[in-house]
């Protein structure tokens, strides 16, 4: 199967395929680990609302996600991520130097949260 753009019907099969976790050994494991980024959307829609951002909780989910996922950690975010959250996750992933090379992707297109930044250069 060819996963050139995520959608409804093959993100779950994107997600088994990257899936590395050798401690996990049942579904509930990987639904656990999946389930992170929902924790983050969560997470940051809270501080687009109300300018809380909890930097720490979300860069642990972000770290077990790229162990867990890798690189593919990085499209299933932005599949999951509502487009308003974008510019807040870029700089994270530019925090965390997690940010593709290759220019088809488009996220070299999408602006950074300074205020997001700058609380994540102050740990």
């Amino acid at each position: 199967m060819r996963f050139d753009e995520l959608n409804e019907s093959n993100y779950l099969l994107f997600a088994i395929k990257f899936y590395n976790n050798p401690q996990a050994v049942t579904r509930d494991d990987f639904e656990s680990d999946l389930k992170r980024i929902r924790y983050i959307k969560r997470l940051l829609k809270r501080y687009k609302n109300t300018g809380e951002l909890k930097v720490h909780l979300i860069l642990n989910h972000l770290i077990i996600l790229f162990n867990v996922f890798d690189d593919a950690a990085i499209p299933l975010l932005f599949y999951h991520l509502d487009q308003d959250l974008w510019p807040s996750i870029k700089s994270f992933l530019v925090f965390l130097n997690r940010l593709p090379e290759y220019p088809k992707t488009g996220i070299n297109d999408i602006d950074i949260d300074q205020n997001c930044l700058n609380q994540l250069q102050i740990i």
